[in-house]
């Protein structure tokens, strides 16, 4: 049964008296599914519209920001479909490495009372993906519950056989080009995973906490006032920095300070980094733990100084006092500042606001810690995604977004794309001794750098940041790196509808492997939305109290009610108030049609054959005038993305003009029986 069938058999149908939306959604979703009235069929003479979805995690659940997401996209398709268009809107979800390692090791301990490292990878691994078959389709069904006109057909994840592949090759071929090594530099390292997590996993959370002004003692028995919110750094202190145009210290400008606790004589540097107005404008630098340190360091040419392990734990090092070795860092910070205390060299402890990193996904609070990994050269691929921009060849919607990609693409640092986990893309390096191979399998690596058989290899035992996979989201799930006839068709894309808060993480990077790898942009247009907020403005969150289940709203008030209840307050680029009485609102105006719908069956005929130019009746001739500049409006505004206000017209229309006005008339025009074979036309 083909889509035209169906609209065929909606037409024929004797509408019910009352309109229940969840009874009539399921049945015709049902309907379009069966006819597959969403399929892309990519040998039609029909103009191209590709969008592919914003991949939701494999682990996810609906959310009012998925609605919003999702409803935009769908709008955009189906008029795209109804202007003729052949349209493509690719579904698929992410496999959220991190989220989806955390939420099995969680079941293993709760069901097994085992850890990931005592059944070993393999067995993992299997427990997994037995967890994704079992989990991981929750929010694609969600998904189809709203109605999404996806091509459910072509549904891909981030870790099945073709875009694994697509993934392995890329990271080989960008290896290849020199674009991707491996060195030692600072990241965020959750001590609870025991991996690299990205900026995005990062959640700055104010804290009241405390300043600590300490003496670092000088050679002729005076000191420097130095205040930090961790003293347990200091350890791993290298330099003391001042602003080289401070008056008070040039004269100690490359002279010996000694680092408390330690007894370390570290020299004193200038950086125009230092704020001279920061406490006594002076500021201990710790290369190996700090962000803003670690580039101080790499300026100066500063030893690196590793305080911490990589579970938190201070290290057994020389560097480290004996009674400090093996504590956890809270408990060596209170033991320092008790040992400061007692040698009068903690001059005061103020309270003080602080912005404290926190794990997504653990709750645990990071460290920035110098580790081995594995890094794009992001410095060449960012200036072709910035020019793609300047020149056109993609537009923002709204166009002052524009300025926070390209802000954060000049000033892009190399992307850390190795995690220290199991589940995901496996590293495709191998070792020999010192020797680095990288290949698309051991047998590749071979017979690429002619390996004898009696060479033995291992292969590294990290993970690819999912980042680095959705990156490749526009070209892997059309199939590349086979040339199929849905990559030849649908790539670039027509669009990309996504929220402002992962331009960076997301949009930049697909940006930038899809024009190194298609030499061309992964989409014309991209449109950013906001963020769904409550009726005071406020994010919703489980702390406040103030979250809703959209599948809740959608069965007690029907999908559309929902989605309509959002789209009409969807200005790109801004945040979207949520109120559930607007959501009510909306099924009343679902309600309004349906009762139209009804009226406009009993009125009228489909046996009269009528040239609509040929009206005569005023009533007749002004809805009709009416219709046609409220089509050339709404056309204009969908055209530029104003969707909300594209409703609005509509809305007011339908509900003013055709149902309270022209009905009324027409009421008047059969009772007189004037003329009605035209009204019924």
């Amino acid at each position: 049964m083909g889509s035209n069938q169906v609209i065929s058999d909606l037409m024929s149908v004797e509408i019910p008296k009352a309109y229940e939306p969840t009874e009539v959604e399921e049945k015709w979703f049902s309907k379009w599914i069966s006819a597959k009235a969403f399929h892309a069929n990519p040998d039609s003479d029909k103009s191209d519209y590709g969008i592919v979805i914003p991949p939701p995690n494999v682990t996810g659940v609906l959310t009012l920001g998925h609605v919003l997401n999702n409803t935009i996209q769908d709008v955009l398709a189906r008029r795209a479909r109804a202007k003729g268009k052949e349209v493509l809107w690719l579904p698929g979800t992410d496999h959220a490495g991190i989220a989806t390692q955390s939420k099995v090791e969680k079941h293993l301990r709760e069901s097994e009372g085992k850890g990931r490292r005592d059944i070993g990878r393999e067995a993992f691994l299997d427990r997994a993906w037995e967890w994704k078959e079992k989990h991981g389709g929750i929010i694609i069904k969600q998904l189809q519950k709203l109605g999404c006109s996806c091509d459910w057909d072509r549904e891909r994840f981030t870790m099945d056989g073709g875009l694994s592949e697509a993934v392995l090759k890329v990271f080989v071929e960008l290896y290849d080009k020199g674009l991707i090594y491996r060195g030692k530099r600072i990241v965020n390292w959750d001590p609870e995973l025991m991996s690299a997590v990205s900026d995005l996993e990062v959640n700055n959370v104010e804290e009241d906490g405390f300043l600590w002004h300490i003496k670092y003692m000088l050679d002729d028995g005076d000191h420097l006032t130095i205040a930090t919110t961790r003293p347990e750094t200091l350890l791993g202190d290298t330099a003391v920095a001042v602003n080289p145009n401070d008056d008070r210290y040039k004269n100690l400008i490359g002279k010996d300070v000694e680092v408390p606790i330690v007894n370390r004589k570290v020299k004193i540097i200038a950086d125009d980094y230092v704020d001279q107005d920061f406490v006594q404008g002076c500021v201990k630098i710790t290369p190996s733990h700090d962000f803003n340190d670690y580039e101080i360091g790499e300026r100066h040419n500063l030893e690196l100084i590793t305080v911490l392990n990589l579970d938190g734990t201070l290290e057994d090092s020389d560097f480290i006092p004996s009674n400090l070795r093996g504590l956890d860092r809270h408990e060596a910070r209170k033991e320092i500042l008790r040992e400061l205390k007692s040698k009068d060299l903690l001059i005061k402890e103020e309270k003080y606001k602080i912005q404290i990193p926190k794990g997504d996904r653990s709750g645990v609070i990071l460290e920035p810690m110098v580790t081995d990994q594995w890094f794009v050269s992001t410095e060449s691929l960012a200036k072709k995604a910035i020019d793609a921009v300047k020149k056109g060849d993609t537009n923002y919607i709204p166009k002052n977004w524009e300025k926070t990609y390209f802000e954060w693409l000049n000033n892009i640092q190399d992307w850390c794309i190795s995690r220290q986990i199991w589940w995901g893309h496996r590293i495709p390096a191998w070792y020999s001794d010192d020797n680095i191979y990288v290949g698309m399998s051991e047998e590749d690596v071979r017979k690429k750098y002619k390996l004898d058989e009696n060479i033995k290899l291992s292969q590294d035992e990290d993970v690819l940041d999912t980042w680095f996979s959705s990156a490749l989201w526009p070209f892997s799930t059309f199939g590349w790196p086979e040339e199929t006839e849905d990559l030849r068709n649908f790539y670039p894309t027509t669009l990309m509808v996504t929220g402002f808060d992962i331009i960076f993480f997301w949009v930049a990077r697909m940006m930038m492997l899809g024009i190194e790898f298609m030499k061309d942009v992964p989409f014309k247009d991209i449109l950013i939305h906001g963020l769904v907020r409550d009726s005071e403005g406020r994010k919703m969150s489980k702390s406040l109290g103030n979250t809703i289940d959209p599948l809740e709203l959608a069965d007690t008030y029907g999908a559309d009610s929902l989605r309509l209840s959002l789209i009409q307050k969807a200005s790109p680029g801004q945040d979207v108030p949520f109120n559930e009485e607007w959501v009510d609102a909306s099924k009343k105006f679902g309600n309004k049609l349906w009762n139209a719908a009804k009226y406009i069956e009993i009125n009228s005929s489909e046996e009269i054959d009528f040239n609509i130019e040929l009206s005569k009746i005023p009533e007749n001739i002004w809805i009709v005038n009416k219709f046609n500049d409220v089509t050339k409006e709404f056309d204009r505004l969908m055209e530029e993305y104003k969707i909300s206000d594209a409703y609005d017209v509509l809305y007011s229309f339908l509900w003013s003009e055709l149902f309270d006005w022209y009905f009324e008339f027409t009421k008047n025009i059969f009772k007189e029986n004037k003329e009605s074979v035209e009204t019924q036309a």
